[in-house]
Order: structure tokens, then C-alpha cells, then sequence
């Protein structure tokens, strides 16, 4: 059984509770953090402010049905979605894929089968990920594979730190990195310079990229950074 790095967090969108519960007693116990929620609208609250490895979205449920939940997360997020559903018609399969879900299981299922799913979705997409190292959020897009940013269709000129920190940011939208975090990740453990060093670089950022209708590069005081999105 392939070992994560760290512990993967799992939102689950079913209006049936008894399934919910179920399903998070297994993700539990195959080391996952399971959180789940009954209607379309929270999910999309939840999504809009946490940051989550996979979703369970369930497709018949009170308000935004999955298919909808999954178009609106589509617009700011390409975390792996599974859908649930008890209706195993080939048409609903295919709306579901072509709006950008990654797995489609139908109900009843065994669990040890869908947390072997949602194992296969992640690995598939830590691998695109890393393949492809470029990241796309509304209007902006950066790539790692080039040093390149660009904003409605326009090059950013950027130096490689700023780029690569606006890519840590970017990749994972709404999850607050501390200044320590950036430093670590972006200037290695071996730098001797302080956290003010990542301020500056962020404002430096912050000042080529203006402002954004749909998201904005938050200080969050006390902690560090994230992207919000709107």
C-alpha cells in the first residue's frame, strides 16, 4: 500500500449520513482525514475555503446537485473528485467526466473498493503534477517548466524565486503557507536568512500582479500567506 507523505485530508458530499459516517470510520482507518457534508451549497463553502486532497461527491443531494458542485470547483480547483451515484446510466458517467471528475463509482459499492479508487486518483494526480508543473487559476498561469507567468494572456517577468513562490501558492489555493514553510520550500534548509526575505518577494509579487476579480495574494497576520479565492 503506497505510503503518503503526509495526512491526506478527504471532503465527502452525501446527503445520506449513514453513508458519510461509514465511509469516514474506513478513510479513518486507512490513515486519511475524513470530513463530510450533506448538501451542494456547504460543500461549496467548504471547498471554496479549505484545501483538500480528494472529494466523494455524491450526485443526487439537496441544492447544487454533484454535477453542478463539480462545474462551479472546477472554476478555481483541479483537486481529484470521485463521483457517487446510484444511477449507473453511461450518460451520467459521461456528464460527469467531461465536467472534469476523475473517477465516477455507482451505489452500492464496497468501501475498501472506494478508498482503493481514491488511492489511484491521487497517485495519477501527483504524477500529472509533477509532470507538467504548471498551474492554472482563472487568469493566471505558472510554469515551472519555463519560469514563465502569465496574466490575461500577458508574460509577468519574474525572477525564478518569485516565480517559484507564486507556484507554491498558486498550486494550492486557500491553504495558508508560514513564512518558515515558503523559506523551506522555496530557499532550501540550508539558507541562512530570515523570514523577511519571503516578505519581500511577496510584495514584490503582489506589484506585478495588480489586483484580480477572482483572487487575490492574502497576508494572513501572525501566520503567513495564501491565494484566496472569491
Amino acid at each position: 500500500m503506497e505510503k503518503f507523505d503526509r495526512k491526506i485530508k478527504i471532503l465527502m458530499v452525501d446527503d445520506d449520513e449513514h453513508i458519510c459516517q461509514l465511509l469516514a470510520l474506513y478513510l479513518q482507518r486507512d490513515g486519511f482525514d475524513a470530513e463530510f457534508c450533506h448538501d451542494g451549497d456547504t460543500a461549496l463553502n467548504k471547498l471554496s475555503v479549505n484545501t483538500y486532497d480528494a472529494v466523494i461527491l455524491d450526485v443526487m443531494m439537496p441544492g447544487p446537485d454533484g454535477f453542478e458542485v463539480l462545474s462551479e470547483l472546477r472554476k478555481f480547483s483541479n483537486v481529484p473528485v470521485i463521483m457517487l451515484s446510484a444511477r449507473g446510466e453511461p450518460t451520467d458517467r459521461i456528464s460527469g467526466l467531461n465536467r472534469g471528475a476523475d473517477d465516477y463509482i455507482t451505489k452500492p459499492f464496497e468501501p475498501q473498493e472506494l478508498i482503493a479508487r481514491i488511492r489511484a486518483v491521487l497517485r495519477r494526480f501527483k504524477q500529472t503534477e509533477e509532470d507538467k508543473k504548471i498551474v492554472t487559476l482563472f487568469n493566471l498561469t505558472v510554469n515551472l517548466n519555463d519560469f514563465t507567468v502569465m496574466l490575461n494572456g500577458e508574460k509577468v517577468e519574474m525572477p525564478p524565486k518569485e516565480i517559484e513562490l507564486l507556484y507554491m501558492l498558486t498550486k494550492t489555493p486557500m491553504h495558508v503557507f508560514t513564512r518558515d514553510e515558503l523559506l523551506k520550500y522555496i530557499w532550501g534548509q540550508s539558507y541562512s536568512g530570515d523570514s523577511r526575505t519571503v516578505d519581500v518577494h511577496i510584495k514584490r509579487v503582489r506589484e506585478k500582479l495588480g489586483d484580480n476579480p477572482h483572487w487575490r495574494l492574502t497576508t494572513v497576520w501572525g501566520v503567513g500567506y495564501k491565494i484566496e479565492v472569491f
